[in-house]
Parts: C-alpha cells; structure tokens; sequence
C-alpha cells in the first residue's frame, strides 16, 4: 500500500463519515428513529458528547467540548507519527491505520465544529442493546480488526542488508 493510497483511504473515510452525518442531521430530528431491519437495525439521530461508547457522555466540566477535541487531536496525531513510521511492506497494519486515521479526522470534525460526534446506527437484538455508532466507528473498528490480524500474522524475516 503506497502512502498515496493511504491518504485516498484516509480521505475517503472521513468524507463518507461526514456526507452520511449529514445526511442524518438533515433527516431526522433528534432522537428520531427510523427501522431498517425491525428487531436488529434502526437508524437513531444521536449526539455523544463523550468518548468511545459513550464514555463521559453525562458527564459535564469546564471546557469539556476543547478537552475533548484536544485529546482527540492528541491522538490522530499520535496514531499518524505511528503510521508515518511503518515501513511499507507493513500493507496490512499500514491500511488498518488508514481506517483509524480516517474514522478520527471525521470524528475530530465532530467535535471540533460541534462539541459532540453525530452517531446514528443503532443496533440491537432482544434485550442486548448496543452503542449507537458512525461510520468513522465502523472505520476504527475494521482498522483495529487490521492491526491485530497483522499483529498475528507469522514473524517476517529481517530483509538483508
């Protein structure tokens, strides 16, 4: 994967997280629901002022909204230096990170502009109810997912030098 690609990758994700954001903002009300798959999908305009599931989200403090877009800038930064750093023939992990990366611009975009991230995919089976997520959600995820099974993967041999 050439940086190149990265970047479209980074890119692409970080404007589908926002085009279908809006999308959802332009839509529904808040907390409006709409079913998709009745029983496990429904599509829920919601807003988290906090972390990662949720996390912080009832929680108010001074200057909440800049504590959290810092922290967030702290860490896509973090993870691009990370990226910038692996070698090329790290395709796996290289992609992985340019999910992350993509899926933290479009929340930092979020949080910057707004002071809170527009989730919207509300899944659910029976009595089990999950987080409601985004698209930049959906990216880390896979991207961890990427990072792991490259994590995984046999131990590659030294290229000689």
């Amino acid at each position: 994967m050439t940086r190149r690609l990265e970047l479209v990758v980074l890119a692409t994700v970080a404007l589908a997280d926002q085009i279908t954001k809006h999308l959802v903002v332009s839509q529904l009300g808040l907390l409006d629901t709409v079913t998709i798959v009745p029983g496990l999908l429904n599509l829920t305009h919601v807003r988290n002022s906090g972390v990662a599931f949720g996390f912080l989200n009832s929680t108010d403090f001074a200057f909440k909204q800049v504590v959290m877009a810092v922290l967030a800038l702290a860490a896509l930064v973090g993870v691009g230096l990370y990226a910038i750093e692996l070698p090329l023939e790290r395709r796996w992990a290289r992609g992985g990170l340019a999910l992350i990366l993509g899926g933290a611009a479009g929340n930092l975009v979020d949080r910057a502009r707004q002071g809170y991230v527009v989730d919207f995919v509300d899944a659910y089976w029976r009595g089990w109810h999950f987080w409601a997520f985004n698209v930049a959600d959906a990216a880390i995820t896979v991207g961890v997912i990427v990072l792991i099974l490259d994590l995984l993967q046999p131990a590659r041999p030294a290229p000689a030098a």
